[in-house]
């Protein structure tokens, strides 16, 4: 596990506990994940999008602490959660609604959100053809697209991309790729990426490795 030192703008990770009956996940989980890419990596049933569930506020912690930018999940849950973007891509909340409406959706969560990047990010993405269509009748991989155009574009302190290459075609990984590469260390966002390889196409600001 690759663990930085610098606690500034950072998301802090103590001592986490956290499993399912008969299958514990993390034993005393510590780590901190800094402005830019940071990787969680591990083989299935190694509790990847569990850690991000946790991380995002979304499952509760058994023991342990989750700080993020000084608000700490457990005494300021709503300081905490309001700095984060994560959307479980196997959702099915957005279905009724066309990808221009769940970015102005997005848009009122989130006031860095920057409406100006959603043309450009759904030309790279090959969106544009399916903006009218509503989610429910597009493909697994438009569905994620149209989720990580609306990360791209929100500006949020902490961004939580489950597995962001699943489901997509060449040309839109290495899009992806490229735009988690700009998100450099002085935009101080952070970036959390779940993967079930360490990508050779990303530059990482720390890993935390769950193991196979």
């Amino acid at each position: 596990m690759s663990i930085s030192t610098d606690l500034s703008g950072s998301l802090t990770v103590s001592k986490l506990d956290f499993g399912f009956p008969g299958h514990p996940l993390f034993e005393g989980l510590s780590a901190v994940l800094v402005p830019g890419v940071n990787l969680v990596r591990g083989g299935d049933g190694r509790g990847k999008t569990s850690l991000l569930q946790l991380m995002a506020g979304q499952l509760p912690v058994r023991s342990g602490t989750l700080e993020l930018n000084g608000a700490r999940l457990d005494l300021n849950a709503g300081a905490y959660r309001r700095q984060v973007f994560y959307i479980d891509p196997r959702t099915e909340a957005y279905d009724q609604a066309t990808p221009p409406e769940v970015f102005a959706e997005l848009q009122l969560c989130y006031p860095t959100f920057d409406q100006s990047l959603i043309t450009s990010l759904c030309e790279g993405l090959s969106l544009t053809p399916h903006l009218e269509k509503k989610l429910f009748m597009l493909s697994t991989g438009s569905k994620r697209k149209v989720y990580l155009a609306a990360a791209l574009a929100a500006g949020a302190a902490l961004t939580l991309l489950d597995d962001p290459y699943a489901s997509l075609d060449r040309a839109s990984i290495n899009f992806v790729s490229s735009a988690l590469n700009a998100q450099t260390i002085d935009a101080g966002q952070i970036w959390v990426v779940a993967m079930y390889e360490t990508p050779t196409d990303i530059t990482l600001a720390a890993t935390i490795d769950l193991g196979d």
